[in-house]
């Protein structure tokens, strides 16, 4: 177990003016801002609401084991339901998440926990309720000090840190909940994706530059999207059980593959060292490794709950969450799950690995609480 954690708390000072629509405040915080510190044994951690250890998969009930705690680390700073986590591409310490709550959080998963709220925007739920709904999702830029967020109010926000004029870039034009999206790679483009049953590609300014829609494309919202290394490849996922390979340069749907169209695709990542890879999880209980260029399945790796998100973990093992709120360790090569981390009371929503490939970070839609699993010698 790592040392005592610090947890500091910091003040905002931040007049919000309904009328006033410039997004030219300057948001800064610094060690002045402190106003109380704290030292925290894990034993000391509140507990998350666990009244009930079990969670619905579709007609069967999954019974979750909340005895068992496999996590090296916990955030409990959230208040709400967690929809999304993001490890700094750079950075092998620094996390985002965000959820129900309003709040984002940037913290650090080392002995060390700074806490901060990651805009004045989202700090004050209160007077923002009305133009915020829930964080769906959270992306680092692979260089740069920006992070991209989606919302269910059908809006996408891009922080850039470094900008301290106009920190705040917006990214309208969805009809419904924006459900997910990512920077490019090579860092020119972002993709978006939405209930509205559409893929939304941008510049890096933010401008929209193609929308794929319509025939060949999904007929239901788009639930999961992946990027290719090489920066020209989307892979979406959509509620209608069907993924779509697109070319992010024309905006064409150049190839598709069905599940169950009773099942949804819920997540989808493709192989960081071969981008002729590709994972593919949904509610069908099954994770798919796609080989792209064979138009083929490699293997498909069977769950007993459905697979809510995935994250690679290195060039052969694939982490998948679900409903049954365990984490699970897969080797692509045998087809065989070769580690399970449990903590969670209930499905998890989201996972990401950390820069250096030590942790991965889990979330959960039950209990508000983000968990922090050592994987380092699988990568």
């Amino acid at each position: 177990m790592s040392a005592l954690p610090i947890i500091h708390h910091y003040q905002y000072d931040y007049e919000y003016d309904d009328d006033n629509d410039d997004d030219d405040q300057v948001f800064c915080i610094d060690e002045s801002d402190i106003i109380d510190e704290l030292s925290m044994d894990d034993e000391d951690l509140p507990d998350a609401d666990s009244d009930d250890d079990s969670v619905q998969d579709d007609d069967d009930v999954v019974v979750v084991d909340v005895d068992v705690d496999d996590a090296i680390h916990t955030f409990t700073r959230h208040q709400g339901e967690l929809f999304t986590v993001a490890c700094n591409p750079t950075h092998a310490t620094l996390v985002a998440t965000g959820g129900r709550d309003h709040r984002g959080f940037l913290w650090e998963i080392d002995g060390i926990v700074k806490v901060w709220v990651s805009s004045a925007y989202l700090q004050d739920a209160q007077a923002r309720k009305d133009l915020i709904r829930g964080i769906e999702w959270l992306k680092w830029h692979p260089r740069q000090h920006k992070l991209l967020a989606g919302f269910e109010d059908s809006n996408a926000w891009m922080w850039n840190k470094d900008n301290e004029i106009s920190p705040i870039t917006y990214l309208t034009g969805h009809g419904s909940r924006v459900t997910c999206g990512d920077f490019t790679p090579d860092g020119g483009k972002i993709c978006t994706g939405s209930a509205d049953k559409t893929l939304r590609i941008w510049n890096s300014s933010g401008e929209i530059i193609k929308i794929v829609e319509g025939h060949g494309y999904h007929t239901e919202g788009l639930a999961c999207l992946a990027i290719s290394s090489t920066s020209t490849l989307a892979l979406t996922g959509s509620e209608d059980g069907s993924a779509c390979f697109v070319n992010i340069g024309k905006g064409r749907v150049i190839s598709s593959l069905a599940s169950s169209p009773s099942c949804s695709i819920k997540c989808v990542g493709f192989s960081p060292s071969d981008s002729s890879l590709a994972a593919i999880g949904g509610m069908d209980k099954r994770l798919v490794i796609w080989d792209i260029q064979h138009s083929l399945s490699r293997d498909t790796c069977a769950h007993e709950a459905g697979v809510t998100c995935l994250a690679w973990v290195g060039s052969w093992c694939v982490a998948t969450g679900c409903k049954d709120g365990i984490v699970r360790l897969w080797d692509i090569r045998s087809g065989e799950s070769v580690e399970t981390f449990r903590g969670h009371s209930g499905e998890i929503q989201s996972l990401s690995v950390s820069a250096n490939g030590d942790y991965i970070v889990s979330v959960s839609l039950k209990d508000p609480t983000a968990r922090v699993f050592d994987v380092g010698k699988f990568k």
